[in-house]
Parts: C-alpha cells; sequence; structure tokens
C-alpha cells in the first residue's frame, strides 16, 4: 500500500509540473497578432465568376469588346466561360504620422488587363502583377507617396469588391489604370483635399521609348456636405499612341508601332447619399491626344472621346442590393476603342446599360447577379458566325470573398 501511495504521489507531482510548465509556455502568436503588433494589415479577396454572352466577346478587329470579363474571347464561338478573375492581396502601413507604406499584388485572368509597360504590358500570360507599391510619408495635413499606384480618374476601380456591378464600365478600361511617380495629398479641412503628383505617364513603370516627358496630375476633392462630393482629376503630358492593336489584347495596350503626342484628360465623379440607403453616382470624362496614327489612315490626327456613367445603387436590407449602371462612350475617332472595320480605325459610339442583385452571405461573401445590354452606332460585336452585329448581351453570375 506505501509503495503504491508513493508512486501515485510522484504521478501527480510529475503531471502537476507538466501542467504548470505547459502553462507557463506563451501562447504561439498567430500571423494575425504579429502583424497588428507590428502595425501591418494585410487584406485580400478572391473574385470568382461565370460569364455568358450571345456574342464573340471580341469587336471587329480583333480587340476585346469589354473589360476584364471576357478573357480569352475567341472569333468562331460565343463566349462562355467560368473566370477566376482576381485573387489580390494588399499590405500595408499607412501610419497618420511617419513613414509607411503598400504592396496590392494582383493574380488572375484579370492582371495582363492592367500590366504596366515595363512590368508585363502586352505578354498576354502575365497573369500575376504588381498592381501597387509605393513607400509614404505623412504628416499633419500632408501624405506624400512615391512608388505605383492606382489612378486618381475614375469611378470604378481595379479590386473587384471596390465596384457595385460585376462587369466594368468602358469609361474605367479605356482610361489610366495606375501612375509610377510621386504623388501629394493635402487634405485642407473637411471640405477640400488637393491632390498633386508627377509620373511617367499611363500604366507606366518603364517610360516608353521616345517619350521622356512626364504627366501631371491634378486632383480636387469637395466635401461641402455628407451627402455630396465631387472629385475632379486633370492628366495632361506625353504620352504614347497605339498604330496597330494586337489580337488579345486590351485597347491602348499594343507594342505595335508608337507615336508620340500630348494627352489631355478632365474626369469628375460626383456622388450623391440620398437617403442611408441609396445613392446616386456620375462620372464624366473628356479626353484628347494629338499626333494619333490610327490604323488604315495616312495621316496623323488629333483624336479626341468623351464619356458619361450613371449609377444608382440601392441597399434593400443588411443582404440585398441593387445597382444600376447607364454609360455613353463617344470614341469619336476609334482611338480608345479599338474598332477597325475593313482594317480602317472607325468612330463609334458605345451605349451600355447594366444591371446588378447582390446578396450577401455574410460580411466576407458576396454574391452577384448581372445583366447587360450594349450597343454601338456601328456594327462592331463579332459575332460566333463571323458576321457583326451593333449589339450585344450577357448574364454573369459572380462570388466574392473577401478576407
Amino acid at each position: 500500500m506505501k509503495k503504491k501511495a508513493l508512486v501515485i504521489c510522484i504521478l501527480a507531482a510529475c503531471s502537476g509540473t507538466a501542467l504548470a510548465d505547459d502553462a507557463a509556455k506563451p501562447a504561439v502568436p498567430t500571423l494575425s497578432d504579429v502583424l497588428d503588433a507590428s502595425g501591418i494589415a494585410m487584406t485580400g479577396y478572391i473574385d470568382f465568376a461565370y460569364n455568358h454572352m450571345n456574342s464573340t466577346g471580341l469587336q471587329q478587329g480583333g480587340i476585346p469588346s469589354r473589360i476584364f470579363d471576357t478573357p480569352g474571347a475567341l472569333a468562331g464561338q460565343n463566349f462562355n466561360s467560368f473566370n477566376l478573375q482576381q485573387a489580390a492581396v494588399f499590405i500595408s502601413k499607412t501610419p497618420k504620422e511617419g513613414l509607411g507604406g503598400l504592396v496590392n499584388i494582383t493574380s488572375g485572368q484579370d492582371a495582363p488587363g492592367v500590366a504596366a509597360n515595363g512590368l508585363g504590358l502586352g505578354n498576354p500570360n502575365h497573369f500575376t502583377d504588381l498592381t501597387q507599391a509605393y513607400a509614404s510619408y505623412a504628416t499633419g495635413p500632408t501624405t506624400v507617396i512615391a512608388g505605383k499606384y492606382t489612378t486618381l480618374a475614375g469611378a470604378e476601380y481595379i479590386a473587384s469588391p471596390m465596384n457595385k456591378n460585376y462587369s466594368r464600365a468602358w469609361m474605367f478600361g479605356w482610361g489610366p489604370y495606375t501612375h509610377t511617380g510621386v504623388r501629394t495629398t493635402y487634405v485642407a479641412n473637411d471640405v477640400v483635399t488637393l491632390i498633386g503628383g508627377i509620373n511617367n505617364g499611363w500604366d507606366q513603370v518603364a517610360p516608353i521609348q521616345g517619350a521622356p516627358g512626364k504627366t501631371a496630375e491634378l486632383g480636387l476633392v469637395l466635401t461641402p456636405s455628407p451627402m455630396f462630393s465631387l472629385a475632379t482629376t486633370y492628366l495632361n503630358g506625353k504620352e504614347g499612341s497605339l498604330t496597330s492593336p494586337l489580337a488579345n489584347t486590351l485597347p491602348g495596350q499594343s507594342t505595335s508601332v508608337r507615336t508620340i503626342g500630348t494627352r489631355s484628360y478632365l474626369d469628375m465623379v460626383g456622388t450623391i447619399n440620398a437617403t442611408d440607403k441609396l445613392n446616386f453616382v456620375f462620372d464624366y470624362a473628356n479626353g484628347s491626344q494629338s499626333n494619333v496614327t490610327l490604323t488604315g489612315l495616312a495621316a496623323p490626327i488629333d483624336a479626341k472621346w468623351d464619356a458619361l456613367a450613371l449609377y444608382a445603387n440601392y441597399q434593400f436590407t443588411d443582404v440585398w442590393r441593387l445597382s444600376y449602371r447607364h454609360e455613353t462612350f463617344n470614341d469619336k475617332n476609334g482611338f480608345r476603342s479599338g474598332l477597325l472595320i475593313n482594317g480602317v480605325a472607325t468612330g463609334q459610339k458605345l451605349d451600355s446599360n447594366t444591371l446588378t442583385v447582390g446578396y450577401a452571405l455574410d460580411k466576407k461573401w458576396e454574391l452577384r447577379g448581372e445583366v447587360r445590354y450594349d450597343h454601338s452606332t456601328q456594327n462592331a460585336f463579332l459575332m460566333s458566325n463571323n458576321t457583326a452585329a451593333n449589339s450585344q448581351h450577357s448574364f454573369a453570375v459572380q462570388a466574392l470573398y473577401q478576407f
């Protein structure tokens, strides 16, 4: 009995010591704990969709008729595909005072579309893009960033969760995506924010050969009340124009022969928050570029385009929402859309109506259903039987997961 009691005491003592040792060991910190402690934030999302069109998703001349939602479109068949649009991550440290920075990597089928010159432009296999990478310094009302960053212009964004619709507007696709340079933001007060910068131009990490000039950007954001805001952006500088767009590239993204001219671009985005559930947005843009040599035209011209998009968004409940977009894009010379009819660059006026329903499974998941109808003043849209029509329509289902 004494031996048995002694054994029990020894086991109990060892067990207690082991438990005490386990309790004394600190818990292993998770990656989230480490990042939070260092002031670094990491977020991301996955964008997966199915899209079906009654056309090939191409225009005459082989250029896609849409931005992002028709990857790999081919002549001879209707576009009908599951798409891994984007898988993206943001890693940032942006203190209110002092040094910081941000890195944003975008992978998936949208990556070739937003690639910059010198960093994947023109490469159809560029499926991982360094979309943003910049250092920042903040002091008081002033913040300076230097590196590669997204444009100020437009109401829509590269990052899918920031948009209300699945498909992108032509204004987004045929405007700038990113700039590489230096940008300063000054928050004068609660009403006025001023922005100024200088960069290599539209979507250029490396400047286009023969265009050593820089592009200036100016921004003014007015927020006179919580109900209304107006953001105005102006870009001006030397840009390369493209003479022979290649198949399977976006308009304005070919590595073919270039001419150099001054590009001027004005964009204005207004937001009206009518109620806590209903808001309206308008986006107006006006652009021009000098010294453009278009396919099939012998002499350079001054190309011009303008566009207007109107949005209405209504949040029925915490779960259900509805978004509508109407867009008109007037590409007067065919410079931005890249339409070729009988081998000649041709101007067109495009109209589009898009209706998107969103259903939030929870704070991280959203399902979207969308229908869209496009119309052109030209027989621009390539059908699967190799004819061309002046309209096309589509429906899509999208799943978005944020982390």
